[in-house]
C-alpha cells in the first residue's frame, strides 16, 4: 500500500528514485543502458568504462557545450559508485589490482522504468490475456488434490490435441497473424529483459548475505560452533527462502541440454518469420539463454565466495586451537618433568579470587582553593619621584649582521676560516653572546665543520678582566 510518508522515505533514500532525480539523469541513464543492459554485460573495468564514457561525454559537450558535462568520466563513476548514489558497484575482482564496476539493481528498475515510457509499435492486449488465463489454469490444475478431476482435465487436453492433430492430417493448419506474433514477440522479449534484471537482485541479495558473513567473521571472539551454525543458518534461510527455490529451479531448468537446443532451434524458426523481421529484433535475442546461464553462473560465483570464506575461516581457526593446544600439552609436560624427582609441598598454585574494589566518596579528599597571589598592575610613585629610563638603552646588543659580514669576507679572502681566526681578526666586544651569536650564524647562514681533535681558545676582554672560552675548533667553509 502506498502512502506519503513511504514515498516520501523512497524519494529521499531510494538509489533508482535518487537516479531519476540526478542532475545528469539523461546522460547517466542512457550511458548505463548502452554499456551495460543491451549487451547484458555483469562487469566491466574501469579503464574501458571510462574510455565509453569519454565518448559519450565529448559527443554531448560537442552539441551542448563543456557546462553539460564539465567533470572527467572517472569523477562521474566514481560518484555513482559511492554509497550515497548506489547506481554502480565499484569492486576488485580476485585475480585483478584494477577495480571494475557493475550495475545494480536499483540502477535497472530506474531504466527499465524510463523504458516502459518510450512509445512502443502497438500495445498487444491478447497475448498477456492468454498467459495469464494459462497461468491461472496451470495453478487451478496442479494444486488439485482428487485424482479424478485431474484424469478428467488430463482427458480432455488429449482430446483436444487428438482433435488438432486430426485437423492437421487432412491439411488444416491453423496459422497465427503477423499481429499476434508481434505481439507474442514483444511479450518474450519484455519477459526475458526483465529475468535478466531479476538475477541482478538475487545476486545482490546474495552478495549482501556474503558482506554480512564477513563483517561477521572479522570481528568475531566467540566459539567457532555458534558463529558457524548462525552463517549457516542464513545460507539455509535464503536458500530454502521462495526466492533461492525459484533460482534453484530455473537453474535446474535450464541446465537441461535438450531444453537448450530446444530453445536455439525455435529462436532461429522465430526470428526468421518476415513479421519478426519488420521489427529489427536486437541480434543478442538470438542467444538470450546463453545470456541468462552467464548471469546464473554470476550468481552462483557469489555463493561460491560465501563458502570460500566460510571454508578459510574454518581453517585458520582449526590451525590456531591446534596450535594452542598442543603448546598447553607441551609446558604442562615440561612442569610435569621438573618436578618429578622434587614434588612440590604445600600449596601448589593458587588462584586469585575475583574482587570489587569500592570507593567510598568519603575517602575522596576535600576541596583545597589554590591561594592566589596578587599582583598590582600599577605601580605608585611618590611625589619627586622621576622614573629613569637610562637602564633600557644600557643593554648590549650584538649586531647579527655586522658579524654576519664579518665572516663573509673572510670567506671570499681564504676559503675557510676557523672560529678563532674571527675573533682574532675582529676582537670580541658582547662577551660571549657575540661567541654564541657566530655559533647560530654558522648553524643557519654558513656551511660549518666541527674537528673534534684539536681544541681552540676564544678570550676576550670585558671591563678590563681577560676572559676565554675553551671549545672544539670550529670551522667556517665557503
Amino acid at each position: 500500500m502506498l502512502d506519503a510518508d513511504g514515498l516520501g522515505t523512497l524519494r529521499e533514500r531510494h538509489a533508482a528514485w535518487g537516479l531519476l532525480r540526478y542532475e545528469h539523469a539523461p546522460l547517466a541513464i542512457a550511458f548505463l543502458h548502452r554499456a551495460f543492459v543491451m549487451p547484458n554485460v555483469r562487469s566491466i573495468a574501469q579503464p574501458d568504462l571510462v574510455e565509453a564514457l569519454e565518448d559519450d561525454l565529448f559527443a554531448l559537450r560537442a552539441v551542448r557545450g563543456e557546462q553539460a558535462a564539465p567533470r572527467p568520466a572517472l569523477d562521474y563513476l566514481v560518484e555513482w559508485s559511492s554509497n550515497e548514489r548506489g547506481w554502480l558497484r565499484r569492486f576488485y575482482p580476485a585475480s585483478s589490482d584494477e577495480p571494475y564496476f557493475d550495475l545494480t539493481p536499483a540502477s535497472e528498475q530506474a531504466i527499465s522504468w524510463v523504458a516502459r515510457l518510450a512509445d512502443r509499435p502497438f500495445v498487444g492486449t491478447e497475448s498477456r490475456l492468454r498467459s495469464l488465463f494459462d497461468l491461472l489454469e496451470q495453478m487451478a490444475v496442479s494444486t488439485e488434490t482428487d485424482p479424478d478431476v485431474r484424469l478428467a482435465d488430463l482427458e480432455r487436453r488429449r482430446a483436444e490435441i487428438d482433435a488438432e492433430i486430426e485437423q492437421v492430417r487432412r491439411g488444416n493448419i491453423d496459422v497465427i497473424d503477423d499481429r499476434a506474433l508481434k505481439e507474442r514477440f514483444q511479450q518474450f522479449v519484455s519477459l526475458a529483459r526483465e529475468l535478466l534484471a531479476d538475477f541482478r537482485q538475487v545476486e545482490h541479495n546474495f552478495r549482501s548475505l556474503d558482506r554480512r558473513v564477513r563483517e561477521q567473521i572479522a570481528g568475531w571472539d566467540g566459539a567457532k560452533g555458534a558463529l558457524v551454525g548462525e552463517i549457516l543458518g542464513e545460507r539455509d534461510a535464503i536458500a530454502d527462502s521462495d526466492e533461492g527455490q525459484s533460482f534453484r529451479a530455473f537453474w535446474e531448468f535450464l541446465m537441461s541440454q535438450a531444453r537448450q537446443e530446444q530453445m536455439t532451434g525455435n529462436l532461429e524458426r522465430v526470428l526468421a518469420q518476415p513479421a519478426i523481421a519488420e521489427l529489427r529484433p536486437d541480434r543478442r535475442l538470438r542467444r538470450v539463454h546463453y545470456d541468462w546461464l552467464e548471469a546464473g553462473e554470476h550468481t552462483q560465483r557469489t555463493v561460491a565466495l560465501l563458502s570460500t570464506q566460510l571454508r578459510r575461516f574454518l581453517d585458520d581457526t582449526a590451525w590456531l586451537e591446534d596450535r594452542r593446544i598442543v603448546e598447553l600439552l607441551r609446558s604442562i609436560e615440561s612442569g610435569a618433568l621438573t618436578v618429578r624427582d622434587d614434588p612440590p609441598q604445600g600449596n601448589v598454585h593458587a588462584i586469585d579470587l575475583p574482587t570489587t574494589e569500592i570507593s567510598l566518596p568519603f575517602e575522596r579528599p576535600l576541596f583545597t582553593p589554590k591561594h592566589r597571589i596578587a599582583i598590582a598592575d600599577l605601580v605608585e610613585a611618590t611625589a619627586g619621584d622621576e622614573l629613569g629610563i637610562d637602564d633600557l638603552f644600557a643593554q648590549d646588543v650584538v649586531d647579527v649582521e655586522r658579524l654576519a659580514e664579518h665572516i663573509t669576507r673572510s670567506l671570499d679572502i681564504r676559503g675557510q676560516v676557523t672560529l678563532v681566526e674571527l675573533c682574532r681578526t675582529q676582537p670580541i666586544e658582547h662577551g660571549l653572546a657575540e661567541v654564541v651569536s657566530y655559533l647560530q650564524l654558522g648553524s643557519e647562514r654558513f656551511d660549518t665543520t666541527i674537528d673534534e681533535s684539536v681544541t681552540d681558545l676564544v678570550t676576550w676582554s670585558t671591563d678590563g678582566v681577560e676572559r676565554s672560552a675553551s671549545m672544539l675548533r670550529v670551522v667556517f667553509v665557503a
